[in-house]
């Protein structure tokens, strides 16, 4: 059953999921395929990530149909070395080529202790916390990135040549809760600043830049501008380490090499990614990480907090709230987000959903 909570709807897991595979296998993907797109896509609305949830079936769905994503990719996994995977996604949809090279850095740890994937020919795969919990959940712990459309100026620079791109950390806790980190490399996302201009309200003038390059208050000259780095220079010199990771490293485009998915819809990306796995069960039991893990949260819980409404927390725990809650309400789906599935889950197969 279905609730209505103003403009989101509250859809039970198990119907959004088959939903969702029921769209993506319309939109030409093979029913596995479709699955694993949605076991990420339907994770991040657990985790109340919404805007990387299944909103993303509208990006993804528009550029499939004209041809920038190909729907029935062949994705291949090589293997250089024991502990290595090099993993070419076909210009394939970005969830199915994360899962993929996820799924071949767990064999390269399970084998060595430390397994690593690089993956190339991809695009946009989502939020990278699912990815840390589903390799956590398996007893891994993790550090994964992607790059991105440049959106940043390098620094000191006046023009878009650096992507904000995501990078994750995850570390299992096999008898409470994970800790997981999944952070991009701007200060805040490009919607906070479109929500500002909404509002008719300035900005920090610490969140972004003109196109100038000087930094500015102005929401309007922001989105005419670049976006800042967190920690100046310092978040610069990291977004160019993920981008090295996950571009340069693993023979996919980088930097300004990577299209952008709105300014070309029709172009693959040649997005690239990277997995780096660690089996925590070689280090120990799991009575002994699951001691160290509760230990650690217990230090930083038992910080008195400035605020008393707001108790210190660590990375993860919000989004493991938000999981929890709608596991059991259900998951609190965009309306909109809602009809445009049930159009393309209902039409014929390879038919453009009417507006």
């Amino acid at each position: 059953m279905n609730t209505r909570t103003n403009d989101k709807v509250l859809v039970p897991q198990d119907q959004l999921t088959a939903l969702g595979i029921a769209a993506f296998q319309n939109l030409g993907l093979a029913p596995n395929a479709a699955a694993d797109v949605v076991k990420i896509l339907v994770l991040a609305d657990l985790f109340g990530l919404s805007t990387h949830g299944l909103s993303r079936i509208e990006s993804y769905g528009s550029r499939i149909q004209v041809g920038g994503i190909n729907a029935n990719a062949n994705i291949t996994v090589d293997k250089p070395a024991a502990g290595l995977r090099l993993v070419d996604g076909d210009n394939g949809i970005g969830p199915l080529v994360g899962m993929h090279a996820l799924r071949a850095a767990m064999e390269a740890a399970q084998d060595c202790g430390i397994g690593m994937a690089f993956a190339r020919q991809s695009n946009h795969f989502g939020p990278i916390s699912p990815y840390g919990l589903i390799a956590a959940e398996a007893g891994f712990a993790s550090i994964i990135g992607s790059n991105a459309t440049t959106t940043i100026a390098p620094w000191g620079g006046t023009d878009a040549r650096v992507g904000n791109s995501p990078i994750a950390f995850a570390v299992p806790n096999p008898a409470g809760r994970h800790f997981l980190l999944d952070m991009a490399m701007s200060v805040v996302a490009r919607a906070k600043i479109r929500n500002a201009l909404k509002a008719g309200s300035e900005i920090p003038d610490t969140w972004a830049t003109d196109a100038s390059g000087r930094p500015t208050t102005n929401p309007k000259e922001a989105l005419d501008g670049f976006l800042l780095p967190i920690g100046g220079h310092k978040g610069y010199g990291l977004a160019l380490m993920v981008d090295l990771f996950a571009g340069l490293l693993s023979n996919a485009a980088y930097l300004t090499h990577v299209k952008s998915w709105v300014d070309a819809p029709d172009e693959p990306q040649n997005l690239g990614h990277f997995f780096i796995l660690i089996d925590t069960r070689k280090l120990g039991s799991v009575q002994w990480l699951t001691e160290r893990m509760t230990d650690f949260a217990a230090i930083l819980h038992d910080s008195p907090p400035a605020d008393p409404a707001r108790p210190v927390i660590q990375p993860g725990e919000i989004e493991l709230n938000n999981l929890a809650r709608q596991k059991s309400e259900g998951i609190a789906i965009d309306a909109d987000v809602l009809r445009l599935l049930q159009q393309y889950a209902n039409q014929a197969a390879g038919v453009q959903p009417s507006a």
